[in-house]
């Protein structure tokens, strides 16, 4: 969708002790003791998974080049395994449409997919990523297409409610690299995916392009994770219309891509057509920090060859719906593109792109006019007061413990007393079958990131 920067980092190569061919027969036992990770066996994951494949957590697994779980196979992982990518060939996990993944996790021990490089030596792009392929509808004109960042792989059809697996307690670490020129994989990439699969408590951590992207289908997803990610945390494109609820977002300061780095990026697609399904994604409870704690920060939004932009970048026909949520410590809040590519302004206008019950808070700038548009379109549209949006001018304000903290962040507020509670609202249809809370943003007074989320994956010993 575009481009990206190009990663400059030292390759490094790791030994491994013991590779053994991956079968698909004779799955590993469970073993009767725990195993420290330096006793632990190391398989080769490569190829095809036709039938069913079982990972166990007695065993580190090593993904190398494209692995795909094949139509009518399944991939199943056992909580508390490690499945480390292979640098050097780029290694991604596939689910192809037809193909399914169960990788249930726990909070005491959840399913790790990360580099296969050092302690201290992991960074950015160090492997691919997880990509899923499903038969939900996508408004491209054939209805189907070659997923970004996969090479055969296909998505698309006309089942909306098709499950693809589970995904549950799962940390993606040091993924996102780029297959091809202006074609990357992202951290977790979701083409087409049905309702019927189940997403939730994933963290996505050093990506190197996209932490979150999603191109059409219905798949629900809450509490997720997006931290220290090089380009946008959620992208949605290509009629994607699922729910996503407690959803947070953290950036480093010091990385952003020449694409320019945003919270949310969201078309219809590519060339902003009017073509259905429309990209129609519902989030509640969002929160995304920026890379800047306070306005003081603010100096250039420019990083190393990278520019942060804004919190919201809404655009080329995009008709996204966002309730509920907090965007704080952007040099941006909030941009609604006319353009050239689709008119989301327009859409804004006629009702079919919604924010609304949401907090901006510590911005450099809080809105961003587009010369094709009408002047102060932005600031018109935040502040009508049916949105009952809010502007706060420091990101103290919100009265979270420390949310900004890059290395051991705490997302909540101190007390249930502050500006967030009380004003979120459930009453709108986008919001049926979602949790009904009283804060906005994705934490209350509690921590859902305790226990299987992972601030320090560099120097995590796997």
């Amino acid at each position: 969708m575009k481009k990206r920067m190009n990663l400059k980092m030292a390759f490094i190569s790791a030994a491994i002790i013991s590779l053994a061919a991956c079968t698909n027969s004779n799955e590993p036992n469970q073993p009767e003791d725990p195993v420290q990770p330096s006793e632990k066996e190391t398989v080769v994951l490569q190829g095809e998974i036709n039938g069913i494949r079982s990972l166990s957590a007695d065993t580190t697994y090593l993904l190398k080049g494209f692995v795909y779980v094949t139509d009518n196979s399944k991939l199943n992982i056992e909580a508390g395994t490690v499945i480390k990518g292979d640098k050097d060939t780029k290694a991604t996990l596939i689910v192809e449409k037809g193909g399914k993944i169960e990788a249930i996790g726990t909070p005491a021990s959840p399913i790790v997919f990360t580099s296969n490089q050092a302690v201290g030596e992991r960074n950015y792009g160090d492997w691919g990523g997880i990509i899923i392929c499903g038969n939900g509808r996508t408004n491209s004109a054939t209805g189907v297409g070659k997923i970004e960042g996969g090479p055969r792989s296909e998505y698309g059809g006309n089942d909306d409610y098709d499950n693809s697996g589970t995904l549950r307690y799962v940390r993606i670490e040091f993924p996102g690299v780029e297959y091809a020129t202006d074609n990357e994989i992202n951290g977790l990439t979701l083409g087409a995916v049905g309702s019927g699969t189940t997403i939730d408590h994933i963290q996505v951590s050093y990506c190197g392009d996209d932490s979150y992207e999603w191109f059409g289908g219905m798949v629900n997803a809450s509490y997720l994770v997006a931290y220290r990610g090089w380009d946008d945390e959620f992208d949605t494109d290509n009629g994607y219309r699922g729910k996503v609820q407690f959803a947070v977002g953290l950036r480093d300061p010091n990385v952003a891509d020449k694409s320019k780095s945003n919270g949310f990026e969201s078309d219809n697609d590519a060339s902003g057509s009017s073509n259905e399904p429309f990209t129609q994604a519902v989030f509640s409870n969002v929160s995304l920090f920026g890379p800047y704690t306070t306005t003081s920060d603010i100096v250039d939004p420019q990083k190393g060859n990278g520019q942060f932009q804004a919190a919201m970048h809404l655009r080329r026909n995009t008709q996204l719906r966002c309730y509920n949520s907090i965007f704080a410590g952007w040099p941006i809040g909030l941009f609604i593109e006319n353009g050239g590519k689709g008119n989301a302004q327009e859409n804004a206008i006629n009702g079919s792109l919604i924010l609304n019950n949401n907090i901006m808070a510590g911005m450099k700038v809080n809105f961003k006019e587009d010369e094709k548009g009408t002047a102060d379109f932005n600031y018109t549209y935040w502040n009508e007061s049916s949105r009952n949006n809010t502007l706060l001018t420091n990101n103290t304000d919100l009265g979270l413990v420390d949310p900004f903290n890059i290395t051991s962040p705490k997302f909540y507020a101190s007390n249930s007393n502050g500006v967030i509670f009380g004003k979120a609202n459930f009453n709108s249809d986008d919001l049926s079958g979602m949790t009904n809370v009283n804060f906005v943003g994705a934490f209350g007074t509690e921590d859902w990131t305790e226990g299987w989320c992972n601030f320090d994956p560099q120097n995590t010993i796997y």
